[in-house]
């Protein structure tokens, strides 16, 4: 589904919010879930699943495989979704 969808939806459930305002909630609930990324706290939706930072260690001895020349990747961050046990069994009927 994509934003515009997503907006769509919301304008038929809630009829009596404009657009404008159904954007600015939207984009508020996204920017508090980054703003709480960047701190490195998870973010946990009761009955959808928990979205986390998690830390992938530097390395020193990958290969590019068509040169053999060994390659350095400091360490990064990535964002992980877990889903919650309640999703995984709706999506799984």
């Amino acid at each position: 589904m994509s934003r515009p969808d997503l907006i769509k939806r919301l304008k038929i459930k809630h009829p009596k919010l404009n657009k404008i305002q159904i954007e600015s909630i939207i984009d508020t609930f996204f920017q508090s879930i980054e703003d709480s990324l960047k701190e490195k706290k998870s973010v946990f939706l009761r009955g959808f699943g928990t979205f986390y930072i998690k830390e992938i260690k530097a390395s020193h001895n990958l290969r590019n495989p068509k040169t053999a020349e060994l390659i350095y990747r400091p360490k990064r961050n990535k964002i992980r979704f877990r889903s919650s046990k309640k999703f995984k069994e709706f999506i799984n009927l």
